[in-house]
């Protein structure tokens, strides 16, 4: 084990070796069973003699935190670890950092009806292995454009063109890391501390609590039948964020009216929307509404997309299409942030879109879904107790709980989600959000008989649903 030692002046060396061995021991750097280096070698690196340094490791065995063996040299014995303690007057993040959460571990189960999961198996591995394969032998190992690599931002120009109207070419994508690097990028460009920005209620918790950390002051929108309530958007309001075509969490597309009244109240206030579409590909019913983006004639829109519901969260690719004038901040700041994604896995997703591959995954991947998504309508369309919300696209559906129910944890058997979870103001709305990504289509009828045995029409439980 290479351990770090620094050695001032020239006191009492073999406490210093002895202090600073301790520290890493009782701190976890080394750890219970790792090999320290040779006293004659870790003399030699520190300048100093072997007597001083085996003096040291005396103590440390003395005092039970290190053992030596015979012929294998000296170890560190299972010793406590104290853990880091803030000092007094620790630095501290800014008062909007505060009240940010990191998601929770989430434990698995049985059934898991977790929201936002694709189902990995319906992936073609094996083809993506040959084209990382080929870009790993032939790609090249320099720096690229903080915009992202060139032949996939034109193949994402042309699907998105082709698959949902959207008007773009190559320069106008820039590629992300995910949806949240892209919500990211834009808060940094146009967000000053103090802004409104106008979120749907309920809605996307990631990107609520990335605004806030930025500095915005964020108001919840109530979402109806038609989608965001566009008379109730504060008129301070600088950015609104919405999910058109296919509201997250409810379901809903937003309604061609509404589509029109957002983009006029916009071009009004001056104001910014951003437009996720983070999974319509999945469309199990008619053709979906036109694009905000698609729509906008001010230039007003901002359109965001994600990889990770599509093909696989570990890819962790996205891309955000914006207005020209907004294209250098944007470049500037992912150039900040991280310089560029991945470039071995941008071009082998490039192949994957321009030879095809990407197009039959989603129809592919569509017929799974939708047959899902009709077993748990059908299962649950005869039950009072739920109300389930109309959609035709997407991984999840959403059902609103009837006055009164409740309905019991079931940890390590049956994993859902609270509606409640998406939402940012009180009352929080009661439902549950049944995703079907990560659970197979034969299991479905019995988790869904499991999660409705644990629901009743008495008085509600406290704690979380599990």
């Amino acid at each position: 084990m290479d351990v770090h030692i620094s050695i001032e002046g020239r006191g009492d060396l073999a406490a210093q070796v002895y202090r600073q061995l301790l520290d890493a021991i009782l701190d976890g750097r080394l750890r219970s069973g790792e090999r320290l280096p040779p006293t004659r070698e870790l003399a030699r690196r520190l300048d100093i003699s072997r007597n001083t340094v085996a003096l040291a490791y005396d103590r440390l065995v003395a005092d039970g935190f290190l053992v030596g063996r015979a012929g294998a040299g000296t170890f560190v014995s299972a010793a406590p670890v104290r853990g880091r303690a803030a000092p007094r007057g620790a630095v501290l993040p800014r008062a909007s950092w505060n009240a940010v959460e990191t998601p929770r571990d989430t434990q698995t189960a049985r059934y898991d009806f977790r929201v936002g999961v694709p189902d990995g198996r319906l992936f073609p591995m094996q083809t993506w292995r040959r084209l990382v394969s080929r870009e790993l032998r032939t790609g090249a190992a320099a720096y690229d454009a903080p915009s992202g690599h060139e032949p996939l931002r034109a193949a994402v120009a042309r699907h998105v063109g082709l698959s949902r109207s959207v008007h773009a070419g190559p320069d106008d994508v820039l590629v992300t890391s995910g949806a949240q690097q892209a919500l990211d990028l834009v808060g940094r460009v146009l967000i000053e501390p103090g802004d409104v920005v106008a979120v749907e209620e309920p809605g996307y918790p990631p990107a609520r609590a990335l605004f806030r950390s930025l500095g915005a002051r964020v108001a919840g929108v109530p979402v109806d039948d038609e989608g965001i309530d566009v008379q109730a958007i504060p008129r301070s309001a600088r950015i609104v964020y919405v999910t058109p075509s296919h509201q997250f969490p409810l379901g809903t597309p937003m309604s061609l009216a509404r589509r029109t009244a957002l983009l006029a109240w916009a071009e009004r206030r001056s104001a910014v929307v951003i437009e996720d579409d983070y999974d319509s590909e999945f469309r199990f019913g008619e053709r979906p509404l036109e694009p905000l983006q698609s729509l906008d004639r001010a230039g007003r829109v901002i359109y965001v997309g994600s990889f990770s519901k599509t093909l696989l969260p570990m890819l962790r690719i996205g891309f955000l299409i914006a207005p020209a004038s907004l294209a250098p901040a944007l470049r500037a700041a992912r150039q900040l942030s991280d310089w560029h994604g991945e470039l071995t896995t941008q071009a082998a997703l490039a192949r994957f879109i321009d030879e095809g591959l990407l197009a039959r995954h989603i129809r592919k991947a569509t017929r799974e879904y939708a047959a899902r998504h009709a077993v748990i309508a059908e299962a649950l369309a005869g039950d009072e107790r739920l109300r389930l919300v109309p959609s035709s696209a997407g991984l999840h559906l959403c059902a609103r709980l009837s006055p009164g129910v409740s309905v019991r944890p079931a940890p390590g058997l049956v994993a859902f989600e609270e509606l409640a979870a998406y939402c940012g103001e009180e009352p929080a709305q009661r439902g549950l959000v049944l995703g079907y990504g990560s659970i197979g289509r034969d299991d479905i009828p019995e988790g869904l008989r499991v999660l409705r045995s644990r629901m009743s029409a008495g008085p509600e439980t406290p704690g979380s649903l599990a």
